[in-house]
């Protein structure tokens, strides 16, 4: 009776195990094919590994090395989508404060992972670029060698773009630029007012990246940790909180990040396009030709409905300026009283 009893129990379980996958499934499709393009740029602050080993009743290493495993399926799914380029926050230089025996289990799953990565079949396939951003020169030298010989076997691909976020601080970044910049005006190299975008960028750290479109965080907190600020809020990056720990971070929650910054897109790109086509408007009163000029940068900058749009309303200002310009010829040719 016993044994029946048990056993009704695990097919009760298999099914619901069964129909979860299923309803998983469809909802996966179902989100995937709300998506459009999607981000070139993906950060994400992969945070819960230490919360999800105890939630397991596991040592701290255990949900550092489920969680680089999240990692590579996280780069399948990038692959899937068409992203170009990834971030993954793997060590911040607040995290050297923590105690020497949780930090070198984690220096070893991270040397670990870079060969890996760098004599897997499928990054070479795929084409996969490795960088590591960071103060590189804070972190032990066995994982400094891995990050150089990670960097070694990839640097000639293009196709996709690794960035694996090690001793990294964003005030760091940006204090450290600041220094360099006001050495090099110091310096002579160039002068105050040369200073540009293009200059700061160019002594951030060790190598450039695009700006972030969207950053993910896992673990419930809602906040972005000083990760790539001048990347990401100079760019007015979307933000997505996961409630997940990373380690249980799955394909769902990362189709519901990029549904999040696709939502923003289409905000901005509403108010964009609204803007465009009231300057439109407010040219009326211009001459015919500055007004088609304008429209045609506004349309090389906004997307394909944009550009419908802002075309659609020249033709609406051709026509008034005509009208204005019969009624003022038709004045001059009337006789005097």
């Amino acid at each position: 009776m016993r044994k029946n009893v048990i056993a009704t129990k695990n097919n009760h379980e298999s099914m619901y195990s069964w129909a979860s996958r299923r309803l998983r499934g469809a909802y996966e499709q179902v989100l995937r094919r709300a998506i459009g393009e999607g981000p070139t740029h993906v950060g994400i602050i992969q945070d819960g590994n230490r919360r999800y080993a105890r939630k397991q009743g596991a040592e701290t290493t255990e949900g550092h090395r489920a969680g680089a495993s999240t990692s590579e399926q996280v780069l399948n799914w990038c692959e899937e989508l068409d992203i170009s380029e990834l971030t993954l926050y793997a060590f911040s230089t607040e995290n050297f404060n923590r105690p020497p025996g949780e930090r070198e289990p984690l220096f070893d799953i991270i040397e670990s992972k870079l060969y890996e990565l760098a004599d897997s079949q499928r990054v070479h396939d795929a084409e996969v670029c490795i960088r590591a951003l960071g103060e590189i020169q804070r972190l032990p030298e066995r994982v400094q060698a891995a990050i150089k010989y990670a960097e070694t076997e990839t640097e000639e691909y293009s196709s996709f773009r690794l960035n694996v976020a090690l001793a990294y601080g964003g005030r760091n970044e940006l204090l450290r630029a600041a220094r360099d910049v006001t050495a090099a005006v110091e310096a002579g190299e160039f002068a105050p007012e040369g200073i540009d975008v293009e200059t700061v960028e160019s002594h951030l750290y060790r190598q450039p990246i695009r700006d972030v479109d969207l950053i993910i965080r896992t673990g419930g907190d809602e906040r972005t940790s000083n990760f790539l600020p001048w990347h990401a809020n100079g760019n007015e990056a979307a933000v997505y909180f996961c409630a997940s720990y990373w380690p249980e971070f799955s394909k769902v929650d990362f189709l519901r990040g990029i549904r999040t910054y696709e939502a923003r897109e289409e905000s901005w790109q509403r108010t964009r396009i609204e803007r465009a086509v009231t300057l439109i408007q407010t040219l009326g009163d211009v001459e015919l030709g500055e007004s088609q000029g304008i429209g045609r940068r506004l349309r090389e900058q906004l997307p394909d409905r944009g550009m419908e749009k802002v075309t659609d309303e020249l033709p609406t200002q051709r026509s008034v300026a005509s009208k204005e310009l019969t009624e003022t010829d038709h004045t001059r040719t009337e006789p005097a009283d």
